[in-house]
């Protein structure tokens, strides 16, 4: 089965698309590693897809390249006039994609900062002859307050910037206990993908 996406500027943000994001649901398309850490008043859980797909035809007219993934299934991916190193592209070339995702929350006794949204993008590009690829990363910082704590339901609700409202689980007793209301939150998700292109084996 043949699915076509359109990529953004960035091959390496097409190979997500095409690639990572099916893969995230339908192993064995992709390897995924969850790891979730806590500590008093903190809180970290992230995920990684690796993922692996091989050029197997490239249209230099269109700027179509259409790739095998790991699970067998050919995707298609129309790359930008912008995206960098394109003729570098060869048949039987391997693509390596690593998409991570990771939020991070910390509680802050007795509040006291205004709830606020703040975010940033960082991109890099592989230099001009190289294959293509490069990485890309994203984050944002949003901070919140505790409004209300209902301990028989395991439920923090937070109020973040513009008002709104959003219930957060806290399933550990000794994190919830020590969660009131006029504390706030600070909650860091960051976004990254990497991708490599490997030359074809002779």
């Amino acid at each position: 089965m043949m699915i076509r996406k359109t990529a953004p500027a960035l091959f390496a943000l097409g190979v997500l698309a095409a690639a990572c994001l099916p893969a995230a649901a339908q192993k064995p398309a992709a390897t995924v590693d969850t790891a979730v850490a806590t500590a008093p008043g903190k809180a970290v859980v992230g995920q990684t897809i690796k993922t692996t797909a091989t050029i197997t035809h490239i249209d230099k007219a269109t700027r179509t390249v259409t790739m095998k993934r790991q699970d067998g299934k050919e995707v298609e991916v129309e790359v930008g006039e912008d995206a960098r190193n394109f003729d570098q592209l060869k048949v039987g070339d391997r693509v390596h994609a690593e998409y991570t995702e990771a939020v991070a929350l910390e509680l802050k006794k007795g509040g006291g900062g205004t709830p606020a949204v703040k975010g940033g993008e960082e991109l890099q590009r592989s230099e001009k002859g190289e294959k293509p690829g490069g990485k890309a990363v994203r984050q944002v910082s949003v901070l919140a307050d505790v409004v209300h704590v209902d301990h028989k339901k395991n439920l923090v609700t937070l109020k973040g910037p513009g008002g709104h409202l959003v219930d957060l689980v806290v399933e550990d007793p000794e994190q919830l206990k020590n969660i009131k209301k006029g504390d706030q939150v600070h909650a860091l998700y960051t976004e990254s993908l990497a991708i490599r292109v490997e030359p074809a084996k002779k």
